[in-house]
């Protein structure tokens, strides 16, 4: 690991994070959890929001997945998502929804500026998020997609999205 240059879990806690939250909307996989927390970890990310059923650790299901990033990654459970994105606009969070809806933007034309916080908010594997959520959210971000299926598992999008996000603000000017 030394080699790797990677961080302790002391080194993380103190460092620089990524100004995104990650809102989970009602998710029923752990195993989804657990990936999304390790792709958090993997881009410093400002934290998790579990929402409403959205399992919660410690539970193993999870941390097989997770791999300890429900260590290192800071979380908060709420119990809907409403509350949530409520909590996040109170903090100066602009909210937008990872959904394929009408008027959504293609992730690669979606910007915000680089110091703007961010929540993006992940919907349930079936119904995605949820539509009170998404009259709440300043928009929609959609990943394109060219195949006959035209969804993603919840854990690829969150880390599809998330590289993006980091990319794009880690772009050189």
């Amino acid at each position: 690991m030394e080699e790797l240059n990677r961080k302790t879990v002391g080194e993380f806690k103190t460092a620089a994070k990524f100004p995104v939250i990650v809102v989970l909307d009602n998710i029923r996989s752990m195993h989804n959890v657990g990936s999304v927390f390790r792709t958090a970890d993997a881009f410093l990310a400002q934290g998790i929001y579990l929402c409403g059923f959205t399992p919660r650790p410690p539970h193993r299901d999870i941390q097989k997945t997770a791999l300890g990033a429900t260590e290192t990654v800071e979380w908060k459970y709420f119990a809907t998502t409403l509350e949530a994105v409520r909590e996040l606009k109170k903090l100066g969070y602009a909210v937008f929804a990872v959904e394929q809806v009408e008027k959504s933007i293609p992730l690669q034309e979606f910007s915000l500026a680089a110091t703007g916080k961010l929540a993006v908010i992940f919907g349930n594997e079936v119904s995605g998020v949820d539509q009170e959520v998404l009259h709440l959210c300043e928009g929609s971000v959609e990943i394109p997609q060219w195949g006959m299926k035209h969804s993603l598992n919840i854990s690829v999008a969150a880390g599809i999205v998330l590289w993006e996000l980091a990319r794009n603000r880690h772009k050189p000017a």
